[in-house]
């Protein structure tokens, strides 16, 4: 990452944004990003004469919530969703206390609309557990959408072992692929039917995202906030 300090001419670019393609402000955006760039700040004057400005992670925008509805609703349609129970899934670390705000945040947006029976928060390691899903809620329907950047191990193997709906693999087992995973549903698990979306940040409207916070970044700047 830090090679980026040596990627522009300062002959001909004045101005470099950063958009952290995060779900969440965290350890990573508040201390790795800042330490290996060099950052002092929202706004880091070089002694090029070059600005850098630091941008708001890609999660922080209020897009986010239409974003996670939409998948919800497609991934489970004509599906009631006042017999819906919506969980927002994220990592959740004890690195830094603010990796589990973003989905607080956005369970607690989406429950003001009123639409689902129940939405809620959820994490694969601290509380309350995605693999609790079965204690938390009491709808005849779930729908799981996991607040993540990217599929990857997270969403491919890792939280359908925690939600019970595929075992868990050994290190000789092929590994499972999203059409495994996503298009299997909806799984059929004590007496509920459970609905299993991928990773927000697979949504085609984030790259319009990233554009809109690289934007305000430079709002920021222009005002002196």
């Amino acid at each position: 990452m830090r090679d980026a300090m040596f990627l522009f001419d300062p002959g001909t670019i004045k101005n470099v944004y950063i958009i952290p393609n995060f779900i969440s402000e965290g350890y990573f955006t508040q201390t790795v990003i800042p330490r290996e760039l060099e950052l002092n700040g929202r706004v880091t004057k070089r002694a090029s004469g070059r600005t850098w400005n630091y941008g708001k992670p890609v999660g922080n925008h209020s897009l986010m919530t239409e974003l996670l509805v939409q998948r919800a609703r497609d991934i489970a349609k004509g599906v009631p969703e006042n017999e819906t129970s919506l969980l927002i899934v994220a990592h959740g670390t004890d690195l830094n206390e603010n990796s589990a705000v973003a989905a607080k945040r956005e369970a607690t947006k989406i429950r003001a609309l009123g639409r689902y029976a129940n939405v809620l928060n959820v994490y694969m390691e601290e509380f309350p557990l995605v693999s609790d899903w079965k204690v938390l809620t009491s709808t005849p329907n779930v729908v799981v959408v996991p607040f993540f950047i990217s599929d990857g191990l997270h969403s491919y193997e890792d939280i359908p072992v925690l939600l019970g709906i595929a075992d868990e693999e050994s290190t000789s087992s092929p590994r499972r692929t999203g059409d495994e995973v996503f298009r299997r549903g909806p799984y059929q698990l004590d007496n509920r039917s459970l609905f299993y979306a991928s990773s927000i940040g697979t949504d085609p409207r984030v790259a319009d995202i990233i554009v809109e916070q690289a934007a305000a970044a430079a709002r920021a700047t222009d005002s002196g906030n």
